[in-house]
Formats: C-alpha cells, structure tokens, sequence
C-alpha cells in the first residue's frame, strides 16, 4: 500500500507554511512556569524590572484551588498593572487524589488527568472562582475537562476572553494531535521540550495557535538548556512563548507557605535566565521581535 500524502489529510508541509506571528508582528513571548503565588509573581515583576526585560507571561502548576482569593485577586491586580498575563493550572487532578495510577511508574500518564464527573464539577468550580477574582487562563492537561470549558465559554457562561493553555502533561508531539487540541479548543499548546528545530517547524505548519516551548526544564523533565538554540527554535515555532524553568533546582508543586521562600529564588534565577538568552538573541538574530507590556491576544488578568 502507497503511504497518504499528509497534505491530502490537511497536514500542511511546513517547507510552504507563511511566517506567523502574534497579532503585534512580534515571533516569540517569554513565559516564566511555576510561579506559584503572590510572592513569586512579585519577584518575577520586580526582577525583571531590575534586568531591562519584558516578561509576557507566567503560568502556575499547584492550582488554583490552592491560592486564597484574596491571593488570587493580588496577584490579577499585579498582573493587570504590568501588562503581563497568568494561566493558572486547574486545581482538581489525579495527582492529588486517592487513586494510585497516578502514584506510580506510570505516573505522568495519570497525574494530570481528572477524575469522575466530581473531577470535572470541581475543576469547573476552580475555573469560576479564579475567573470571579479577574484570572483570564488556565492550564488544562485533561481533553473532557477542556471539552466542558469551551462548551460553558460558548454558552457565554465563561468570559470570551478565557484562554485555555494545554499543559505539557498532554503529549503533543506530532502535526496531527496538535491539529486536533486546536480543533477542540486549545488557545495555545504546550509541545515536548526535546523536540528537534525541523519537528517544531513540522508542528507549526498544522496550526496557528501559538506553540509554548521550554527552553530549560527541570531535572525531571530532562534538565536541558537549549539558550543558544533559542533563536532558531523561535523562528521555527512562531508565534511562540520561550519558556525558562530551571534545572538543578528543586520541585515546588504542591507550593505552599512552607515553600514560599524556595518559589520567589527559583522565580529570580529563572527571569535572569531569560534577560540571557535575551542577550544572546541580540547577538545571534537581533531581527527576532519580543512582545511588548499589554500585548493583544494575551490572557491579561481583568481587574
């Protein structure tokens, strides 16, 4: 049997896809992960302040069912003012509950997954109430949970606005996955970390929804440092949001008051990180644009 063309099945060659961007013509955004609390927030405003940067977004993996509303209306309003967005993992997972796939060897196939119709109830509630405190994304990793969200969104019961950022618990390593989380409503996708220039480039000709990659994980997703690569990482996968997590560096989720010290370290190295690899964009292809504060598309909390 002859193999298909994959552009007879809507899988785009890359080598004819048009340069994207983000609606301000900029290539790539800088997301920092795991900031996971006021605290944390604060010092990723403040640092980034300090170095000269732009940082577009910041995203938290706990949940937000672990943040007090009074936390999460502090950390909308410190957002709002510095025109940079917050996705907020949906609280309610596999991994917090009392079912032991999630505990075990194959534990990342489980973790982020949500559990019985309780499990979707309770994440919609986690939705709702960050939504009521001025929260605009969410980190979703289950496809039914994402599923009910976009249905609530079409029914005007969650704001238009909502972003819903898939999170790097789904595996999404080939064209036609991705093709599919944006047909079911994925505003922007998280893609493996030890993807090649040439697989990015392969993802980015099946959609336009924005790609979010990591540029240096954590130990336990490999620890690689991909810096200098970046540059060509971005022109491949634009519009894309370089992400900095941090290797060498402790795990934080559940965080907490007893971790809040360990958070707000972590958040100042990894925005350092990204003004390096901001200096090392200069250098090796100053035509790259970064958004700016206030960039449109954003999921920028409401206040």
């Amino acid at each position: 049997m002859t193999l298909p063309d994959l552009g007879s099945l809507g899988l785009a060659d890359p080598a004819g896809k048009a340069p994207a961007t983000f609606p301000d013509g900029a290539q790539f955004r800088i997301e920092i992960p795991s900031v996971e609390g006021p605290e944390a927030l604060a010092a990723v405003v403040e640092t980034a302040s300090r170095e000269g940067i732009t940082i577009n977004r910041v995203s938290q993996g706990s949940g937000a069912m672990l943040l007090a509303e009074s936390e999460l209306r502090e950390m909308a309003a410190v957002a709002a003012a510095a025109g940079l967005e917050i996705c907020l993992f949906v609280g309610p997972r596999a991994g917090y509950d009392v079912g032991a796939l999630a505990h075990l060897g194959s534990a990342m196939a489980h973790y982020a997954s949500v559990r019985g119709n309780d499990g979707l109830r309770h994440g919609v509630a986690d939705v709702l109430r960050a939504i009521e405190c001025g929260i605009r994304g969410f980190l979703v990793a289950d496809l039914g949970l994402l599923q009910v969200l976009r249905r609530l969104q079409a029914d005007g019961r969650i704001p238009a606005e909502v972003c819903w950022k898939l999170s790097a618990y789904f595996p999404t390593s080939n064209s036609a996955t991705l093709a599919l989380l944006e047909r079911l409503g994925a505003t922007t996708v998280n893609v493996p970390s030890d993807l090649t220039v040439a697989q990015l480039d392969e993802l980015r000709g099946a959609v336009s929804v924005p790609l979010d990659l990591y540029i240096e994980t954590s130990d336990s997703s490999g620890g690689t440092i991909r810096i200098l690569e970046l540059p060509a990482l971005a022109r491949a996968g634009a519009p894309m949001y370089a992400k900095f997590g941090l290797a060498n560096a402790p795990g934080l989720y559940p965080a907490g008051e007893h971790l809040v010290g360990t958070a707000v370290s972590l958040a100042r190295a990894k925005v350092h990180r990204a003004a390096i690899a901001l200096e090392w964009i200069a250098r090796l292809d100053p035509q790259l644009r970064q958004s700016g504060p206030h960039a449109p598309g954003s999921a920028i909390p409401v206040v």
